[in-house]
């Protein structure tokens, strides 16, 4: 296992990591959360064991261990300071490959140097006294491990310790670096069994294939090769793909009182198409044109009731003083936008798009149009259903390493009649 060192990624990264030798299978995922924290859950394959003591039971199955670490930043480089931080790994459960460890890495040109101390499996060789050790004696023997799923502090910074370290090495080659360390653990304890360790000295190269994966290969303990991949991203640089229509430009039109059917056609579509409302509607009633539809494109409603404004303002009944736009969900209204023709005019006609100003936001129940002097709509039909699949999946299991479960799940929606005739 690789020896940790101080150095922190940057904020919002994210990486996948696997590694591979004779006795284990190392996948990881780890995550900057802060500048200051690192977060990493980590996946042991233990490939000389089986899952259980019971043949029967594990067949095939090799043992699986899942872990936790964090890493803490104390301080920053400078010029002098080393940067500093302090990390447990594996923390609580059943602790197989338990340790915490205190580590300084400082940059000097291409290189960068790294000595820590380590407690449990990364100081199993005790080369070095626990400092612990004159505080209490209890420091001195490390407890058993717990009970997985479980988180118990009282074995951290306790049992044997030693120090490691290395040095890694940024060739003139900008893809490769290379690495050597010195580990403190001996293997003697070792989970997998016994391992034999020839040297307490690693070398290891990294080969950066893109910004987004490295590859390495490593000789470790003197006979063990070992080789892994990593891939990364940072969430701080992911921006959403945007593919979308502009925004209808304001370019009204005298209409008359009632609108031609052609008009209200073209509008029912741009409101669809445009605007985001599923089964749009145009309705009349005094003054007042309501529009309302289900909002399937837009999460934030001013953008779907900002279209929908313009969309019925190019061509507004004459009269018209009051624009209304209700989105619904599931045909239930949620949120109505209502705007005063006149202040709308003169948003629109003042400012550059991208400049509009907030629209009021009040809840009222949309208009039936049933009781409206003009009502316009794409019906929806009264029964809808889907069907969609489903995957359920378990990883890691006794009986099986992956474990899936498929199957279809039926939506039947059946929408009341409510006018007064019975029909619709």
């Amino acid at each position: 296992m690789q020896v940790p060192t101080a150095r922190m990624a940057r904020e919002g990264e994210f990486s996948l990591n696997a590694r591979d030798n004779d006795q284990y299978r190392y996948y990881s995922a780890s995550l900057q959360l802060f500048p200051w924290l690192e977060t990493t859950v980590r996946y042991t394959d233990v490939r000389t064991r089986r899952y259980s003591a019971v043949s029967d039971f594990s067949v095939n199955q090799s043992y699986k261990d899942k872990a936790f670490d964090l890493k803490l930043r104390l301080w920053q480089e400078g010029y002098w300071l080393p940067e500093v931080a302090l990390g447990t790994r594996d923390l609580g459960g059943t602790g197989l490959f338990d340790s915490e460890y205190l580590v300084a890495s400082k940059a000097w040109g291409p290189f960068d140097f790294t000595l820590g101390l380590g407690w449990g499996y990364l100081g199993n060789s005790g080369t070095f006294k626990n400092p612990f050790c004159s505080y209490s004696d209890s420091y001195c023997q490390r407890p058993r491990v717990g009970e997985a799923g479980s988180i118990n502090g009282s074995q951290m910074f306790h049992g044997p310790t030693a120090l490691f370290g290395g040095v890694e090495y940024q060739t003139p080659w900008q893809p490769l670096r290379l690495k050597i360390e010195y580990e403190g653990n001996d293997y003697q304890d070792d989970f997998a069994g016994r391992l034999t360790q020839s040297s307490k000295v690693n070398v290891s190269a990294i080969y950066r294939v893109t910004d987004w994966a490295d590859i390495n290969a490593s000789y470790e303990r003197g006979n063990t090769f070992v080789f892994g991949v990593t891939i990364r991203t940072n969430f701080n640089d992911l921006r959403q793909a945007h593919i979308d229509s502009e925004k209808p430009a304001y370019n009204p039109q005298p209409q008359p009182k009632l609108l031609e059917p052609t008009v209200v056609g073209n509008q029912l579509t741009d409101l669809k198409y445009n605007a985001g409302l599923d089964g749009p509607r145009i309705q009349t009633k005094g003054h007042t044109l309501y529009v309302s539809g289900e909002q399937t494109k837009y999460r934030d409603t001013q953008e779907g009731g900002d279209r929908a404004n313009r969309i019925v303002m190019n061509h507004l009944p004459a009269d018209i003083d009051t624009i209304s736009v209700t989105e619904s969900r599931f045909n239930m209204p949620q949120v109505t936008t209502v705007t005063p023709v006149a202040n709308l005019h003169n948003t629109l006609a003042g400012y550059p798009l991208g400049h509009e100003q907030p629209l009021q936001q009040t809840r009222e129940n949309p208009v039936d149009p049933g009781q409206t002097e003009q009502g316009m709509l794409i019906r929806k039909d009264r029964l809808n259903y889907s069907l969609s699949p489903v995957l359920n999946q378990l990883v890691g299991g006794p009986e099986s390493f992956y474990m899936y479960q498929v199957g279809v799940m039926g939506n039947v929606d059946l929408l009341a009649d409510r006018s007064p005739a019975g029909g619709r």
